[in-house]
């Protein structure tokens, strides 16, 4: 999803009102709570995937959206302290929703920058490829300001220069919807890549914008591929091959981008699995060892999209009112019936398990310090300089 205001910035709505939405055919009749399943016990900090977690660069492609309104919650000092304690290098922040104008673009912005400006003992807002390391260096998170929708951008190509000076520094092409650069994967196979769409390509590409198709349809994903001169992301997606669905991606269309020098995050959402029950690492471990088949070692990461701080029965009965308004709006993808996350890995420390989970299938110690970080911090540094 990515697109979560903050930890509980569900819109709001009734019970009524809810019920009745969900029986749209886009949508399940029911939204299923999944039964409370007992977390997995961390890793020892003395062994293999702990040392190996607490020494890597740890980047997650597509986090919590809207970071910096972190500094203006309530629970700040805790939230703060679980942030601290993560172990988390680096996250991919989106700006806007996923349907935000240009002002709620730049609200967001400046809320980073406050969240920067207050806690500089724990963030730094990432201006260039440099900052990740120093952030892994200096035991700190650095903040990657990204756009998941165009909205923002309207049709107006300027605004993606505007954009980079502000240090936004990965943007899509669309969301689940057409936009004017291009199709969403909601929408079909059929349209890719408008003639807007190649000249914002060729401009992200002028400017060191990285371009993330993760949200866009198999025909619009080939065509940004193929067009970009620079190697693309797609920050969070899963393997279609593993589990057909819209948001999932091909075989074909993961070569391409493998081939271009890209990079694809598996992310943590419903979509790993059929819409009856909950994902668990054990799914999400069949769509991260398809990738690496697939990809190669070299071009796979974590982009979870998941919520960076644990899931509780609040933020359930939350997101239940959330998903109703994204089925009126139309942007709900099939399989948005049940909460964003893995039961099994509900814990700031869930790439630590990802970690132990590679290690423990015979994934070498190498291979999984380029999933958790290093691929993507690859890819960045190619892109970013212009």
């Amino acid at each position: 999803m990515g697109e979560l205001r903050t930890r509980r910035g569900f819109l709001s709505a009734s019970g009524k009102a809810l019920a009745a939405v969900l029986l749209a055919p886009s949508a399940m009749a029911q939204f299923r709570i999944p039964e409370k399943v007992p977390v997995l016990p961390l890793p020892e900090a003395a062994s293999p995937s702990g040392q190996l977690y607490r020494q890597a660069l740890v980047l997650d492609g597509n986090s919590m959206p809207a970071f910096g309104r972190l500094c203006c919650n309530e629970k700040t000092d805790g939230l703060l302290a679980i942030v601290r304690d993560s172990g988390i290098n680096a996250v991919k922040t989106t700006l806007g929703s996923f349907n935000g104008s240009f002002e709620d673009a730049v609200f967001d912005i400046a809320d980073v920058q406050n969240l920067v400006n207050r806690h500089p003992e724990l963030f730094i807002k990432v201006t260039r490829h440099d900052d990740l390391e120093r952030a892994r260096r200096e035991h700190k998170m650095a903040l990657i300001q990204s756009f998941e929708a165009a909205s923002m951008l309207e049709d107006k190509l300027d605004r993606i220069e505007l954009f980079r000076e502000l240090d936004v520094l990965v943007m899509q092409l669309t969301y689940n919807r057409k936009t004017p650069f291009g199709c969403g994967c909601l929408d079909g196979d059929a349209d890719g890549v408008t003639p807007l769409g190649r000249e914002a390509i060729a401009k992200m590409n002028t400017l060191g914008v990285a371009l993330d198709l993760s949200h866009a349809n198999a025909k619009t994903t080939a065509d940004g591929i193929a067009l970009s001169t620079k190697p693309v992301i797609i920050s969070h997606a899963g393997c279609r091959d593993v589990f057909e669905h819209p948001r999932n991606k091909s075989d074909r269309v993961m070569k391409a981008l493998s081939d271009k020098g890209g990079v694809m995050g598996i992310y943590m959402l419903p979509f790993l699995t059929e819409d009856t029950r909950q994902p668990m690492l054990a799914d999400y471990m069949r769509h991260m060892t398809h990738a690496i088949n697939v990809l190669g070692e070299d071009h796979v990461g974590i982009g979870t999209d998941a919520p960076f701080f644990p899931y509780t029965d609040e933020d359930i009965r939350q997101q239940q009112k959330y998903t109703m308004e994204r089925v009126k709006q139309g942007m709900a993808a099939p399989g948005e019936n049940r909460p964003y996350f893995i039961p099994d890995v509900n814990t700031p420390l869930k790439l630590e398990l990802v970690a132990d989970a590679m290690l423990r299938q015979g994934i070498s110690e190498r291979v999984t310090e380029k999933v958790l970080g290093q691929n993507f911090q690859r890819v960045f540094k190619e892109i970013w300089t212009a």
